[in-house]
């Protein structure tokens, strides 16, 4: 069956910070331009999870008079504490230069995506939301022509079911990816255009590094709510090899957004980072915030942590990467919805410039690589381009290492350290110590299943599995065997497990829990799992993560 098209100016993928942003901005510049923008979340923000704590500058850019608009940053940041914890008690440390909050705001991010959405629709950009990009769509020459959105109605092994509706063709002269961390479609481009051959400085990216970030949204007993108050913590429950930590936001309306975040090149084969988090909570600098408390929602999402040595080429012929699917999150911040709001300004105005003056899109947007070097973003990400790495040696001296950067240096030490991929860190299982999660209590901690379910997750049964295998033997011939099945404690959602069938272990996949976090995408070691988009309008479902 042959796909319907639309024909526009310019094409946005994903409806979060940077893709809004972009949105807004090219109708501010020019209300001729035709804009649309497809999200494969069932509304603007279900599929958006952050901490968050926004720093508004780019905000104040984008729309000066957000206030008076009614913009959904209720709460102002207030106080901010850094504790080191051990088993039984912690230690309050001096709250780094890079993660002091003054003037910013805890929000819900998904609520201010649908703010935003409410914006660029005023000014006549058209959003879709249910609708996943599903493949990238090129001229003869090779220059990006669009996207397709995927077919809805396919029956498990692709064939259409009684139901099926075939994708749309959205056509542009210029498509601006905006998919968040590890875009499964940036992941196609990155290959096809060799953009990790020369990044924005004209010399190789390195490997993108990563972090799950998981969280949970409580709503606690008014005496233990502190309205702007925010804590962050390092070190237990994860050893000292391991790099993370958490967060602990008070909204407003008694609520508290709690989360933990593990670096992805993580060794240890039998870590679980959702296990960790639940461990994490029963802390005694913790737990007393959350006695007596519900939690009324759950979500996981991965993060770039790779920085300026990990940000790749940026734009190619027919369009560029905005926001986070190119890596722009501040580590040491813990903040990237600034960085990827400007980045998607900057690229909007790059196609309205080219749109006006008649370049061939074959060119791609140079004018936006250079706008990104000359911007706050690339000098932000340059000072903050070592923090990471430094805890490749562990908390100890990352912590040291990063006073000094910080500290005498301010971020222009005079040496840039490399990253590396996540996957090649994990070790064989023979070379490592289990760990033995306590089993959750139903009151401060909780098991997979229960958490998904808080997620609202779903997905129907009968369509294509979008976790593909490369190679279907190897779960069992390597990960199991070498590793011990990591991708069942590294997947958030109770996705993979390896169960017993007449005696025998065999591999199973839920693709049904999927929250769409791209753990599995990023962990795998073989790199064997590839996440593809399911039908639009599938997986979470978060109201206000």
């Amino acid at each position: 069956m042959e796909r319907d098209s639309m024909e526009f100016d310019v094409v946005i993928v994903g409806a979060g910070p940077s893709g809004l942003a972009a949105a807004i901005r090219i109708r501010q510049l020019d209300p001729g331009v035709s804009v649309c923008v497809v999200e494969k979340g069932s509304e603007v923000g279900a599929h958006i999870l952050s901490g968050a704590v926004l720093e508004p500058r780019a905000l104040n850019e984008l729309i000066p008079d957000w206030k008076d608009r009614g913009a959904p940053l209720n709460t102002p940041a207030t106080k901010d504490r850094f504790l080191l914890l051990g088993p039984a008690g912690a230690i309050r440390l001096p709250t780094p230069p890079q993660m002091r909050n003054h003037g910013n705001y805890i929000i819900s991010l998904g609520l201010l995506c649908r703010w935003l959405a409410e914006q660029a629709e005023a000014l006549g950009a058209e959003i879709y939301p249910g609708f996943a990009a599903a493949e990238v769509l090129y001229h003869d020459d090779g220059t990006v022509k669009g996207i397709a959105t995927g077919d809805m109605g396919l029956m498990r092994d692709g064939t259409p079911g009684p139901n099926h509706q075939p994708g749309m063709e959205l056509h542009a002269k210029y498509t601006l990816f905006a998919e968040g961390c590890r875009g499964h479609l940036t992941k196609g481009l990155e290959q096809r255009f060799d953009l990790r051959a020369k990044g924005p400085e004209g010399g190789p990216a390195d490997p993108q590094t990563y972090g799950i970030g998981l969280k949970e949204l409580w709503e606690v007993r008014p005496e233990n709510h502190r309205p702007g108050e925010i804590l962050h913590t390092i070190g237990w429950p994860l050893d000292y090899k391991t790099y993370g930590g958490s967060f602990v936001y008070h909204l407003e309306n008694n609520q508290v957004a709690l989360g933990f975040v593990v670096g992805l090149d993580y060794q240890n084969p039998y870590l679980s980072p959702y296990d960790e988090m639940q461990r994490f909570k029963t802390h005694p600098a913790i737990a007393p915030t959350l006695e007596g408390g519900r939690r009324i929602s759950y979500g996981a999402r991965a993060l770039n942590e790779g920085g300026y040595q990990s940000v790749p080429g940026l734009s190619f012929p027919g369009g560029c990467l905005i926001g986070c699917t190119a890596g722009f999150l501040n580590t040491p911040k813990i903040k990237g919805s600034h960085t990827a709001m400007k980045t998607g300004m900057l690229a909007a105005e790059a196609a309205v410039a080219a749109l006006k003056s008649g370049a061939d899109p074959a060119e791609g947007l140079p004018a936006y690589t250079q706008s990104v070097k000359d911007s706050w973003v690339w000098r932000e990400l340059y000072t903050a381009r070592n923090m990471r790495p430094y805890f490749h040696w562990g908390m100890w001296i990352g912590l040291l290492l990063g006073a000094i950067d910080t500290f005498l240096f301010f971020g222009h030490a005079p040496w840039t350290l490399k990253n590396r991929a996540d996957h090649s860190a994990l070790k064989k299982a023979k070379d490592c110590k289990p760990i033995d999660y306590p089993k959750p209590d139903g009151k401060l901690t909780f098991d997979k299943l229960s958490s998904v379910q808080l997620a609202g997750t779903f997905h129907e049964e009968e369509q294509p599995c979008h976790l593909t295998l490369k190679d279907d033997t190897v779960p069992m011939a390597v990960n199991w065997a070498e590793y011990a099945g990591p991708e069942a404690r590294f997947c958030p959602a109770g996705v993979y497990e390896y169960v017993e069938v007449d005696g025998e272990t065999k591999f199973q996949i839920n693709g049904q829990n999927c929250i769409h976090c791209k753990t599995c995408d990023i962990k795998d070691p073989t790199q064997n799992i590839n996440w593809v988009t399911p039908q639009g309008g599938e997986g979470p479902n978060y109201p206000n993560m």
